[in-house]
């Protein structure tokens, strides 16, 4: 016992160091955890034999519903739903159409039967979220027209559509499914994911308005246990669990709810820990001395898929919605492979008898993508002029308030202070500096000029630099032409109850604390506190 703990710590650190190896010298850190888990395994100097398809495909479930679940629970809805169409349609219809192509490719090309080909298409036909986010937030590429907001949502959101397809063509390759069967497994997938994922959405935004919370810590374990019963519960009664759980995530990130910044840090570490975790399994899993029988296949497909079969789905999707030529070029590129691929590869492998060897095919697929299309990834974006170094791509994601150039003052007025009983536009305050918060037996309270200031209120005052305090929950609005709530109007105009209160505005490269008399114009970026 004590050796493998041993064993298991010595794996971590590893990982740990290789993630700031690979980063300095542009290999995708994910491509390293599977090279670890290569070297740990059967042709690796450790001999470590391990071949228990069952137990992975389990472990990496469970990754999965977390790596899903934080998909959604960091997308910034305000920001993505901009190219949500796109992005959705990139992530439905996108996905059915590389699968297509991918089949008919590999049937008259491999001759592979129909049923394998749709099956080897199915299994690859989705883009990696862990893949794409791991390479978007540690490069900190800024793409322009959007562009990370597509590749965000729609990678993670195509891994329910390709377990579907899978699931499809698996009870097809069993051959017990009717039509009849065929049809209802594809509604119960839909219907059922995003039914139960709704209610459940439901419930945990209604624990999350329960007056003081869980409290203690609890918050975490609770949306733990949510993410997990997002998937359960559609999956026991034939619904899409990863569908489920990507919905419940998106609503719970771009929701009102306590303690969020603390979630995103500990989903970001739970995420990278299940990263690691299913590519290290993976690595270890494969037995590299197979290889030599899926390479021609592997790099055939690869290549294929890489060149053909996802920038004619790409273009398909995107030119109805006028995107550019370098957008849909860079979309094409972006379409890496991961660890879904080999999960439902597994799932193939443990529920059917196919000729071809799926499982390795797909693994080399992934090896393929990761390395080739993950390690020029950025170089791609440089030589198509994709880089907006005006823009964040952390803006992308629901922990951006975390990049505010602002910071936070908390101070409770005690006894006797001269401002007890003044009102908030009576006090002369500092230069650039703004209230924030004023935080009164126990409710947060979103401040004026008429507010009146009593003993033993906390307050909270803002100016510039980064520190986080409990209870500021920041989102941001870019200003354009057509804002009419917004343009040419004094800020003091504008509804505090509905949009929360300006804390920051950033116009071209200067940063305005702002007070009622500044003038909204358009292209200003607001920077908004939500009690």
């Amino acid at each position: 016992m004590v050796f493998y703990l041993i064993i298991t710590a010595i794996i971590i650190f590893a990982c740990v160091v290789m993630n700031k190896v690979t980063n300095k010298i542009g290999i995708p850190t994910l491509l390293a955890f599977i090279g670890l888990g290569m070297l740990f395994g059967a042709d690796g100097p450790f001999r470590f034999a391990f071949d228990n398809f069952r137990m992975t495909e389990n472990i990496c479930t469970v990754a999965l519903i977390f790596i899903m679940f934080y998909g959604g629970f960091g997308t910034n809805w305000k920001v993505a739903k901009k190219v949500a169409p796109v992005s959705i349609m990139l992530s439905t219809v996108g996905v059915a159409l590389t699968a297509s192509i991918c089949a008919v490719f590999c049937h008259f090309v491999l001759r592979f039967p129909w049923v394998e080909s749709f099956l080897m298409g199915s299994v690859i036909s989705s883009t990696d979220a862990a893949s794409v986010f791991s390479i978007l937030k540690s490069r900190k590429l800024s793409l322009r027209f959007n562009t990370a907001s597509v590749l965000e949502l729609e990678s993670g959101s195509n891994d329910p559509v390709a377990y579907m397809m899978t699931a499809v063509f698996i009870s097809i390759a069993g051959g017990s499914a009717t039509g009849g069967q065929i049809a209802y497994m594809v509604f119960s997938q839909i219907v059922y994911g995003i039914a139960i994922g709704a209610g459940i959405s439901i419930f945990a935004l209604w624990v999350f308005k329960i007056p003081r919370g869980l409290g203690d810590g609890l918050n975490m374990i609770f949306v733990i246990g949510i993410a997990i019963l997002a998937y359960a519960v559609p999956a026991a009664v034939g619904g899409n669990g990863y569908l489920s759980t990507y919905i419940v995530g998106i609503v719970l990130g771009n929701s009102k709810i306590r303690d969020k910044a603390e979630l995103v840090h500990f989903f970001d570490g739970v995420t990278l820990a299940a990263q690691i975790l299913v590519f290290f399994l993976l690595g270890l899993l494969s037995t590299p001395s197979n290889f030599p029988a899926v390479v021609l296949p592997g790099i055939i497909i690869a290549v294929f898929l890489t060149f053909v079969a996802r920038p004619a789905a790409v273009f398909a999707i995107m030119t109805p919605f006028k995107a550019k030529l370098k957008q849909k070029l860079l979309v094409s590129w972006s379409g890496l492979r991961g660890a879904s691929s080999i999960v439902f590869a597994i799932s193939v492998f443990l529920a059917t008898t196919t000729q071809n060897n799926i499982f390795y095919i797909t693994f080399f697929i992934v090896l393929f993508s990761i390395f080739l299309q993950g390690t020029f990834l950025p170089k791609v974006a440089e030589k198509l002029g994709m880089i907006d170094e005006k823009e964040n791509v952390l803006k992308t994601f629901t922990d951006y308030s975390d990049e505010v150039p602002v910071q936070f003052i908390r101070f409770t007025i005690p006894k006797g202070h001269k401002w007890a009983g003044l009102q908030l536009k009576e006090i002369s305050m500092p230069p650039e500096t703004i209230f924030v918060l004023l935080r009164r037996d126990g409710e947060n309270i979103t401040p004026t000029g008429n507010t009146m200031i009593m003993e033993g209120d906390c307050l909270v005052l803002s100016a510039k630099t980064p520190e986080e305090i409990e209870g500021i929950e920041l989102r941001e609005i870019i200003v354009g032409d057509e804002d009419t709530d917004y343009v040419g109007k004094k800020l003091s105009e504008i509804s505090k109850e509905d949009e929360g209160l300006v804390i920051m505005i950033q116009r071209g490269e200067d940063v305005i604390i702002p007070h009622g008399d500044v003038v909204i114009k358009a292209g200003d970026v607001l920077v908004i506190n939500e009690v």
